[in-house]
């Protein structure tokens, strides 16, 4: 499996500071439990479908024909054993931070902490980072989120993510989780190479209860961190929601005061 990536190393989230920012943590939004969140426009939404069924070697060879006959550059190609190899495009949506060796003992990034005693480090990916793949038809998608982690130095456990298919329907994105044992060259195929048909999303594996022992020290300092941070910043917007109501009511009571009688 090869790839190619769009991300730079060293990203933080914390680096974009705005007045709308949102930052997700333990107690508030970061660890809500099999919620769907909407997002601007954007809705998202757990959707069951049945599996696909299995397709004869000629009905391979046409989807196969079919699909390079709509793309330019990237097609699948058929191998005299019957299966295939292609590439798949995986975008990254991690909001919480991954742990990965330090170089050297240094820090990635600004909003990273190190443990001194492995030389490992906790840092933000950059959001929507895309990452190219190059599968055969037989890679699994536990064998595709090993595969990014081992490219992307990542040392956390293969189970904390799981690998969505994105739909897009009505203006609306579906999501729904896939199993270890599915193979998204196959799905790709039967989408064919339209992204709104069919797109592969990594996200964290959300099962509910957080494992708190499954976290690094890096990574639950990086917690703390971002919760000080999220307080700090929740403060701030309720002192000035007050004193604008406090400015309101001033205004309007020096405006009574003014009237005659």
């Amino acid at each position: 499996m090869t790839g190619s990536n769009s991300m730079s190393s060293g990203y933080c989230s914390q680096d974009e500071e705005s007045d709308d920012f949102t930052f997700f943590t333990a107690k508030t939004t970061f660890f809500r439990q099999a919620q769907t969140k909407q997002v601007a426009k954007s809705v998202t939404k757990e959707e069951e479908e049945e599996k696909p069924t299995s397709l004869t070697e000629e009905e391979i060879k046409a989807k196969i024909d079919d699909y390079n006959s709509k793309v330019t550059e990237n097609g699948m190609k058929l191998s005299s054993d019957g299966t295939y190899t292609g590439f798949i495009k995986v975008h990254l949506k991690l909001r919480r931070p991954v742990t990965v060796f330090s170089v050297d003992g240094k820090s990635p990034g600004p909003c990273s902490s190190s443990d001194s005693s492995d030389e490992r480090t906790s840092f933000y990916l950059p959001r929507d980072a895309v990452k190219q793949l190059h599968i055969s038809s037989s890679t699994t998608v536990s064998e595709v989120i090993q595969g990014l982690l081992k490219k992307f130095m990542v040392q956390d456990n293969p189970r904390k993510f799981a690998l969505y298919r994105l739909t897009r329907r009505d203006s609306q994105d579906l999501f729904q989780k896939l199993t270890l044992s599915d193979c998204p060259l196959y799905l790709r195929l039967l989408a064919g190479p339209d992204l709104d048909n069919l797109s592969f999303v990594l996200k964290e594996n959300e099962t509910g209860e957080v494992e708190w022992h499954a976290f690094s020290v890096p990574e639950l300092q990086n917690f703390l961190i971002i919760l000080e941070k999220e307080e700090k910043e929740r403060m701030r917007q309720v002192e000035q929601r007050y004193a604008a109501y406090r400015e309101k009511l001033l205004r309007a009571l020096g405006h009574v005061k003014s009237k005659p009688g």
